[in-house]
């Protein structure tokens, strides 16, 4: 005994050569002995579980797939930063999930937060099977409860009451907080998700007793065949109720009572749906895509052409990856030069938008061109959306929360606004029916637009002067949702490409922000975060690089965040599934700065004074994205 220990206090580190190494391989014949630090940053392995054996570099328990036949890279499925496929010290796979990966020291995190009980598989739950791999990799697992279990008070906000009316127009003169039991002012709760509400009086709730569910769980229960078409009530007589403000929330219909654990049941399917967040869907709709590429040649001064061209091609496989090439016909050589995918889908959406496919100024809905229409090409535009979203695209961000509903709820259950309406003589009608005091002044309008009405087939006996608001609310819905029937339905078809419009119907408060809203500006401490520094040969390059974000950001520069990221990756906001590959810098010495969009890199020049970098940095990027935009601008004009 006395010579083991003398033998265990002089044994050496194999790693660090210093005294005092207390663990060794248990592989046979293997006489490496080191510290449990260093064997850590040699990469060896601890198993946690049964004798507690340690394996060296050269031993270690290895993870074997049977064959690999993965894309270049895949998630993380808990940081989801793309990881290499290969099983290896730092990257594990889950053992009940093939397309599982995950780096070794997120799983730490985990398991340390989770623990025994809750560590587990984070794409199909297992336990069982996933901890006894992971303890056989060295994943410490502690037998304790979850973090998240042990803070104190942490599920206190679930014993409170949402109270707050949520419809479009409350009508309690007290505010929107104002709640008063055994009244019509009571507040009633979304029997679905509870974290919505109501008056009574603002949703024509007769009692408490009666259902009710907000516009979000109504959709979801309309797409899963469960609802019900609600029962139309009469609108307020009032002559100070605006057009856009008299369309109210009507009454949700009667559904079938459930029980308490049946109710608990659907609130847990449907509140995992909003729990997404918009990355995370578009990157698991990023799995279809195969490694086997496709050619576009497209050219930039007829990008909608290009791109048509490029789709309609039968060969053509939305599922394979995208390789743009960039040609242009008044090169008399025909040559080819590499091209930017996501600088194309950009350059795409852009015109997308200001396409006569669409009307409106800011918020579009679909216009009806019966060219386009016979020639498909809604259904194109649906289809090239799909595409540029699963292909890492930019946020649209130009839809109608209209456009947006009707696709995700069904037109029949949306209600259209003044403000949808782009055409100004039909937005006149409307306003003077919203303007009219008596019924003599409401039968003028309709003797004066009387052939009109006549062929939308929205005449009507007026009897009362209520009967203006169903009048607009007729137009509305006619000039914005049935004009365009045909169209919408192929554009929703072509949406349908690679499963985008499921997901947007299955996920929609997720999507709603993508569609309907633009990025919110950047700022220079996001950019700064979003590029890395591969090589800087000069130091003093990376100070000037700093300094120039804060002055663009504070105006003092030509140029705007939004043109640097333009200048480097083609695309003037971050793509909700990010850049890939991500952005970087270089310093190279030369005059002026170039940005490689193929690769996301922007290379720095070298200069000796800031001043020198702001111009040279200014000149390159202001006249490069103004030659860019004349190039493109006359197939655009017309």
């Amino acid at each position: 005994m006395k010579r083991n220990l003398v033998t265990h206090r002089i044994s050496k580190c194999c790693i660090c050569k210093k005294t005092g190494a207390s663990i060794g391989c248990v592989a046979p014949r293997c006489k490496r002995s080191y510290h449990f630090p260093c064997g850590l940053q040699r990469e060896c392995i601890f198993q946690f579980t049964g004798n507690f054996a340690s394996f060296c570099w050269k031993h270690r328990p290895v993870q074997i797939i049977t064959s690999n036949n993965y894309k270049d890279s895949l998630p993380c499925t808990i940081c989801l930063e793309f990881v290499e496929p290969i099983p290896t010290y730092s990257i594990l796979r889950s053992p009940c999930c093939k397309n599982a990966w995950f780096h070794r020291d997120c799983l730490q995190v985990q398991a340390i937060n989770a623990g025994v009980f809750f560590f587990r598989c984070t794409i199909c739950n297992n336990s069982d099977i996933f901890q006894k791999e992971m303890l056989r990799m060295g994943i410490h697992i502690p037998e304790k409860d979850a973090s998240w279990e042990l803070e104190e008070n942490a599920y206190q906000e679930l014993l409170q009451h949402y109270e707050r009316c949520d419809v479009r127009r409350c009508r309690c003169k007290e505010g929107r907080d104002y709640n008063a039991p055994n009244s019509k002012w009571e507040i009633k709760r979304c029997q679905c998700c509870g974290s919505s509400g109501t008056h009574l009086a603002c949703s024509s709730l007769r009692s408490w007793e009666q259902n009710w569910e907000c516009l979000e769980c109504r959709g979801i229960l309309y797409n899963s065949g469960d609802f019900q078409k609600p029962q139309k009530h009469a609108l307020p007589n009032t002559n100070n109720v605006g057009i856009t403000d008299c369309l109210l929330e009507e009454s949700s219909p009667k559904l079938p009572r459930q029980s308490p654990g049946a109710q608990r049941k659907d609130l847990l399917r449907q509140g995992s749906k909003f729990r997404r967040d918009t990355a995370t869907i578009i990157i698991e709709l990023g799995f279809q895509i195969k490694r086997k590429t496709k050619k576009l040649y497209i050219n930039k001064a007829k990008i909608w052409n290009s791109a048509l061209d490029g789709f309609r091609n039968p060969n053509f496989n939305p599922s394979y990856s995208i390789e743009v090439v960039y040609v242009n016909e008044n090169d008399n050589f025909g040559r080819e030069h590499p091209g930017s995918k996501q600088e194309f889908l950009s350059l795409l959406m852009q015109h997308l938008e200001n396409s006569p496919l669409f009307e409106g100024s800011l918020s579009k809905n679909l216009s009806l061109n019966s060219q386009a229409l016979k020639d498909n090409l809604y259904y194109e535009a649906g289809k090239m959306l799909a595409i540029s979203l699963v292909h890492g695209g930019p946020s649209p961000g130009f839809f109608s929360k209209t456009l947006f509903d009707c696709l995700v709820y069904g037109p029949e259950n949306t209600q259209p606004i003044l403000d949808d309406v782009s055409d100004f003589d039909v937005a006149q009608i409307v306003m003077r029916l919203n303007a009219a005091t008596n019924t003599a002044d409401l039968n003028s309008i309709i003797n004066e637009f009387y052939n009109y009405l006549e062929l939308i087939g929205c005449l009507r006996i007026i009897t009362s002067l209520s009967d203006k608001y169903m009048l607009a609310k007729d137009i509305l819905d006619y000039h914005v949702i049935k004009r365009v029937q045909a169209p919408f339905e192929s554009f929703k078809q072509g949406l349908k490409t690679l499963g985008v419009l499921e997901k947007i119907q299955s996920y929609p408060e997720a999507f709603y922000s993508f569609f309907c809203h633009k990025p919110e500006n950047l700022s220079a401490k996001v950019l700064s975060d979003l590029f890395t520094v591969h090589t800087l040969s000069d130091v003093q390059a990376l100070g000037f690089w700093n300094s120039y974000l804060q002055a663009v950001e504070d105006g003092k520069s030509a140029t705007t965040v939004e043109d640097i990221l333009s200048f480097t990756t083609g695309c003037n906001s971050i793509p909700p599934a990010g850049f890939k590959p991500t952005p970087s810098l270089e310093c190279l010495p030369m005059d002026f700065p170039v940005g490689n969009k193929c690769n996301n890199c922007l290379a720095l020049p070298i200069t000796n004074t800031y001043k020198e970098f702001q111009e040279n940095m200014d000149f390159a990027i202001r006249n490069t994205l103004r030659l860019e935009k004349e190039e493109s601008s006359h197939y655009i004009e017309h």
